[in-house]
């Protein structure tokens, strides 16, 4: 092998890893295709390592201290999601709110699974998204009335609609259409005062909708510092590795999986036939003043999305 040659290949190794380790701490993903790749950071932080001992092997110690410094790079930004919080909000004596989230596929999942779920966890709340009509009867068909009797519901076809049902009840605070007719509703659960929301921005499915996808996180409701406690449910279209969705976080919510380190916990890919592996697109936001005892997550049957349950602590 040519001089040149040895030199150039421990680079073409390291050089992919250490761009996307600079695009992710620059948070410079807002654009296709980072936004789609951007997803996958855990692995490529996963399989990191390997650049670093692919360079070493061939003795090009430059390109092994780029590739080390890459691998830390990422650690550092995906393992914190990993690690359970000391939340000493969980063990408070607030009341335990129970808040389930599922998108439902624009109606196609199973909604009397989806009840039993509600039945099984005592869910106080359920944030659905892609709400249909079909799906609104086949809930009641299924009992959802006689367990969450309140609800705030505004069902379209595809992927529009939006809803939330409640064992308390609820304030219609109407509904948010972000970009390409993607809803979300809004609420208030009235006897515990918190404002609730069912989130679905734009899906970044290619580059016409990225501009659809930014403006759906300008259009997500901030944290207050002692404003009204929110709620954010649902399917957010985006995972803790892309910056709008670290920015709306950093207003005052904290991210209820990555608080008890289940935040590696897929909800998106390979379950209706996509051949990706998991990454996490669906979540609970919880106000920083809210605790977090723990996160569960539930397969869904007819939807390319799981369930995820957190169980919550009221200040």
């Amino acid at each position: 092998m040519r001089r040149w040659a040895r030199g150039a290949l421990p680079w073409l190794v390291v050089v992919p890893g250490a761009v996307w380790a600079i695009v992710r701490l620059g948070g410079w993903d807002q654009w296709y295709p980072a936004t789609q790749l951007i997803a996958f950071t855990p692995y490529v932080a996963l399989a990191s390592p390997l650049a670093v001992l692919i360079a070493a092997l061939m003795r090009h110690r430059p390109a092994a201290a780029v590739a080390g410094l890459t691998a830390l790079t990422l650690t550092i930004c995906v393992t914190p999601r990993g690690l359970p919080d000391r939340d000493p909000l969980a063990g408070a004596d607030g009341r335990e709110l129970r808040v389930l989230t599922a998108n439902v596929r624009a109606g196609r999942a199973d909604a009397a699974q989806l009840v039993e779920y509600v039945r099984s966890e005592r869910v106080d709340v359920l944030a659905i998204q892609e709400l249909t009509q079909s799906f609104v009867a086949k809930l009641d068909r299924a009992g959802i009335a006689e367990l969450l009797p309140h609800r705030v519901v505004y069902p379209y076809p595809g992927v529009i609609g939006s809803g939330v049902y409640s064992r308390e009840p609820l304030r219609d605070d109407g509904v948010t259409m972000n970009p390409h007719n993607f809803g979300q509703v809004k609420a208030e659960l009235l006897a515990s005062r918190v404002l609730i929301e069912s989130v679905h921005p734009v899906a970044p499915a290619d580059g016409s909708r990225q501009d659809g996808w930014r403006r759906s996180f300008a259009n997500q409701q901030p944290a207050t510092i002692d404003g009204p406690l929110r709620v954010l449910a649902g399917d957010f279209n985006a995972t803790l590795d892309h910056s709008l969705l670290r920015t709306l976080i950093s207003s005052g919510y904290r991210d209820a999986a990555a608080v008890v380190g289940k935040g590696f916990t897929g909800t998106w890919g390979p379950w209706h036939g996509n051949p990706i592996p998991p990454v996490v697109l669906d979540r609970v936001l919880a106000d920083r003043r809210i605790g977090v005892r723990d996160v569960r997550v539930f397969g869904l049957t007819g939807s390319d999305h799981r369930a995820v349950l957190a169980i919550l602590v009221l200040p």
